[in-house]
């Protein structure tokens, strides 16, 4: 019998579901028939991929509103919670800033401070990576002076003359900032891959072409390749992500806010209140309404209300049960889509018994270190040589930098941790490992994140003693701080330690002491 027939007599083949590999949809016909899929369907209980069901129904639509600039400008300006979500994420990554490392005298490290604070180099990648955040791209214009005519060019340090660098112009990728088509291709930048110059049109009209070296990048959210490519290689504002979110809490907050006004509703049954009103003339009516309105003005709870045998006055009140909890909920999904603790968002204290919420604060202390490597590190990569060059005339070999704990500790552990630090500098010290200078530039640079030893004094440095014997700290006699090795021991366990290479630190002294005396010369 053929299967022709049989399905004439109602007769189905039952190796495969009646609705398997059938698609639904718009592309239903695209898609062969024999393709069957793993997800789960009963078409009967209307459950599953594929049924009619309101679940089903649920769709994701790409709708890019980072490319809203209206929409971006509107929620910074008028919203608290879009400009909190912008805000406090960058002033945390630069509040305790960074710590230069090098082996430079603690004066010229000093020098690179000033410049951060008197050119506002601070400042400025703060308003950068707010503007990175809320339009997904902004850039900084690194400023040397005499430089306006060879912008196009690749950025030559042998070209920074010294007080050249002139800050920072921070400019958003919506003010005249465009990414040329051409990208770089040299393998060895560390911009591989990103446009290589930029078309940048300042207030007076005057539009220039910039090379990639002299632009520090600002970017929001990181995207796919070809989402890149639509938002021009910047990245994602930080309002499409908790968007949907916001919408949810603020009209819950706002039919809270509503239904306050109808928490007692005050109700009075008139019987015959629907005859005067059909049968009724006007004046009757505008008589009825006025008693009505005189009698609600003078209502009071020391007050009557006077009413026909047959009326009767009710009141109802609205319980707000249960909201509470529905509002809280959409606040920590937006505190979840920010990133940012509820605690910190919203200003609230932690909720719940022997709550601290210091378990938050920990993983947000991690995210904003992580945002601090991943987003302020290459910043601050390329513009501190450029400082270096502008201040001194030659970068150090061992230019580097630390980023400071976001966390302010308190007192005690401020105390607790001098202690902890000087300790194991006198250890080191009596261990015989470094020179009295050294450790007095150790515990110099303790000041900056403890406050103590801020009165040891440059002069106090040179004049100290620069060999790495044992002995005297210099306060009466030899200093009993924990425990210290024993002399002979020291001794021969030193003696087999090859001598450190400090060339390259040797041939910056040499170049900067030859520019300090150039320049005192001038």
């Amino acid at each position: 019998m053929s299967r022709k027939s049989k399905s004439r007599r109602g007769v189905r083949d039952t190796r495969q579901p009646p609705t398997a590999g059938k698609a639904t949809g718009p592309d239903a016909n695209k898609m062969p028939r024999g393709l069957t899929t793993d997800a789960f369907s009963n078409v009967l209980a209307r459950l599953g991929a594929g049924t009619p069901n309101l679940m089903e129904g649920t769709n994701y639509n790409l709708t890019r509103l980072t490319q809203n600039y209206q929409l971006m400008n509107t929620l910074y300006r008028e919203h608290w919670i879009i400009r909190k979500i912008i805000d406090t994420i960058p002033e945390d990554m630069t509040r305790n800033w960074i710590t230069i490392t090098t082996q430079l005298p603690p004066d010229e490290i000093r020098k690179l401070d000033k410049l951060w604070r008197v050119r506002r180099v601070r400042q400025k990648i703060l308003t950068g990576l707010k503007w990175g955040r809320l339009y997904g791209g902004a850039v900084g214009l690194i400023m040397i002076e005499g430089h306006d005519d060879i912008l196009d060019q690749p950025l030559d340090f042998d070209t920074i003359m010294p007080g050249s660098f002139k800050g920072l112009m921070i400019l958003d990728r919506w003010s005249g900032v465009y990414p040329s088509p051409e990208l770089v291709r040299n393998i060895d930048d560390t911009e591989f891959g990103l446009p290589d110059s930029y078309q940048v049109t300042l207030e007076e009209g005057q539009s220039m072409n910039v090379h990639h070296s002299r632009i520090l990048r600002f970017t929001g959210r990181e995207l796919p390749y070809w989402e890149k490519l639509a938002e021009v290689f910047w990245g994602a504002s930080e309002v499409e992500v908790v968007f949907d979110e916001l919408k949810k809490r603020d009209n819950t907050s706002w039919n809270i806010a509503q239904l306050i006004f109808l928490a007692n509703l005050r109700v009075l049954k008139m019987g015959d209140l629907g005859e005067m009103l059909a049968i009724s003339d006007e004046r009757l009516q505008r008589d009825l309404y006025n008693t009505l309105q005189a009698q609600n003005w003078l209502m009071s709870n020391m007050g009557m209300h006077i009413i026909n045998k047959d009326d009767s006055f009710e009141t109802h009140q609205y319980t707000f049960s249960g909201l509470n909890d529905i509002y809280e909920s959409f606040m920590l999904d937006i505190a979840g889509a920010s990133q940012i603790p509820v605690t910190k968002l919203f200003g609230r204290a932690p909720a719940g018994m022997n709550a601290t919420g210091e378990s938050d604060m920990q993983n947000y202390y991690e995210i904003v270190q992580q945002q601090q490597e991943s987003t302020l590190g290459p910043i601050l990569d390329k513009l501190l040589p450029i400082m270096c060059m502008s201040e001194f005339g030659a970068i150090p070999d061992d230019i580097d930098y630390t980023f400071n704990p976001i966390r302010t500790p308190d007192d005690e552990e401020v105390a607790d941790l001098a202690d902890k630090k000087t300790k194991s500098i006198i250890e080191v010290y009596n261990a015989g490992l470094i020179s009295q200078k050294v450790a007095l530039k150790e515990l110099k640079q303790l000041s900056e994140s403890t406050g103590m030893y801020s009165n040891i004094t440059d002069e106090d440095i040179e004049n100290a003693d620069d060999s790495t014997h044992q002995g005297e700290f210099g306060f009466g006699g030899e200093i009993d701080y924990g425990e210290s090795f024993a002399l002979g021991s020291e001794a021969s366990n030193r003696a087999g330690i090859p001598p450190g290479n400090s060339s390259g630190f040797e041939k910056f002294r040499r170049v900067f002491d030859r520019f300090r005396r150039r320049r005192r010369n001038s």
